[in-house]
C-alpha cells in the first residue's frame, strides 16, 4: 500500500461526497486506501459513506472528538508506506 488518506469529518455530508469523489483520479496508479474517521455526525455523512463509497474504511468516533483524536483513532490503523491527513472539504 502505497497511500493511506485519513479523512475526519463531522456534519460535512457534501463536501465529504466531493472529496472522496475525487480521489480515483488524484491518486491515479497508486495503491492507496481511505479511513473515514466520522465524529458522530447527524447529516447523514456515515451512511453516506457506507453506500456510497463502500471500499472506504469508516471509523466511528463516538462523539466530536475534533480532527487531531480522530486522525489520532486512524493513524493506527493505516497501511500505507505514507499517510495523508485531509480536509474534507478538499477536492483533488
Amino acid at each position: 500500500m502505497d497511500l493511506s488518506i485519513i479523512i475526519v469529518n463531522w456534519n460535512t455530508c457534501d463536501l465529504l461526497r466531493g472529496c472522496l469523489a475525487s480521489l480515483p483520479a488524484a491518486c491515479g496508479d497508486l495503491g492507496y486506501e481511505v479511513l473515514v474517521v466520522d465524529n458522530a455526525s447527524q447529516d447523514g455523512s456515515a451512511d453516506m459513506v457506507a453506500k456510497e463509497f463502500p471500499a472506504c474504511r469508516l471509523i466511528a468516533g463516538g462523539g466530536n472528538l475534533g480532527f487531531s483524536r480522530g486522525n489520532n483513532l486512524a493513524l493506527p490503523l493505516a497501511s500505507g508506506r505514507a499517510v495523508l491527513l485531509l480536509n474534507p472539504d478538499t477536492v483533488c
